[in-house]
């Protein structure tokens, strides 16, 4: 049985609205395919081989929890992600922790909180939060079968304002919410196999089109093969996607 091993950063100090269903969600689309997934939650003052793990999530958490865990993640953790990421590690990030991927996170209160750099975003905080569900437009470069939805759906809650360098792409084009910043109408942001956004909600449950394309990345990478997903019977999930993204935008 292929067994492919997921990282879960930090699940005690950052997991908010429902994030930890993204863990839930990946292993049990493995399971139906047959597929072992192992998921060894990363904890502070833990020491990682990230050589070993072919798919991690980092969750969301409040301000007060990111500044609980980002010295330690960029201290024991940064060199080793980045490393990872470069040799084609699948990460996805959500909100806070979509933040500390990025160079730096300047709180309302004006305190830093340092990225690791893996992604070249920064993030701003406001005094207005972003609140709402949210529609996107995925920029999935063509990988989707021509039956699978191109939207994303979720639910956002941050006061961040996440602005893009020339290092990464956006994962999406908001079509109703906030995204990033609620300015430039970009939602996330993409490099290499790590994608970072603002979706909460849980995401992947949401969008399992979007979950078996992180799968079949994290695949690849544990056999250096690109592999097929077999197919999954999706009716009930993406009735509920549909009837999300009409919703939302009619």
């Amino acid at each position: 049985m292929t067994t492919i091993r997921i990282a879960h950063l930090y699940p005690d100090q950052m997991n908010i609205y429902g994030d930890r269903g993204n863990i839930l969600t990946l292993q049990q689309r493995c399971r139906w395919r047959g597929i072992a997934a192992e998921v060894v939650a990363v904890q502070p003052r833990q020491s990682v081989d990230w050589t070993s793990f072919d798919l991690a999530f980092f969750g969301g958490g409040q301000d007060s929890g990111q500044a609980l865990i980002a010295e330690d993640f960029v201290e024991r953790q940064a060199a080793g992600i980045r490393e990872a990421a470069e040799d084609g590690l699948v990460l996805l990030a959500i909100c806070g922790g979509y933040q500390l991927l990025g160079h730096y996170f300047l709180t309302y209160t004006n305190e830093q909180l340092p990225g690791i750099g893996l992604l070249d975003v920064h993030t701003v905080g406001g005094d207005k939060r972003l609140i709402g569900n949210v529609v996107v437009r995925w920029n999935n470069d063509g990988h989707l079968e021509a039956s699978a939805p191109h939207e994303l759906v979720g639910f956002e809650n941050h006061s961040g304002r996440t602005y893009l360098g020339h290092g990464v792409r956006p994962l999406g084009r908001v079509v109703r919410g906030f995204g990033n910043n609620g300015e430039d109408g970009t939602e996330g942001a993409v490099y290499r196999n790590v994608f970072g956004c603002y979706m909460h909600g849980s995401l992947l449950p949401k969008n399992p089109h979007f979950a078996d394309h992180l799968l079949a990345l994290a695949l690849q990478h544990h056999s250096q093969n690109r592999l097929s997903l077999p197919s999954l019977d999706d009716t009930l999930e993406l009735t509920a996607h549909r009837v999300m993204v009409e919703r939302l935008t009619h």
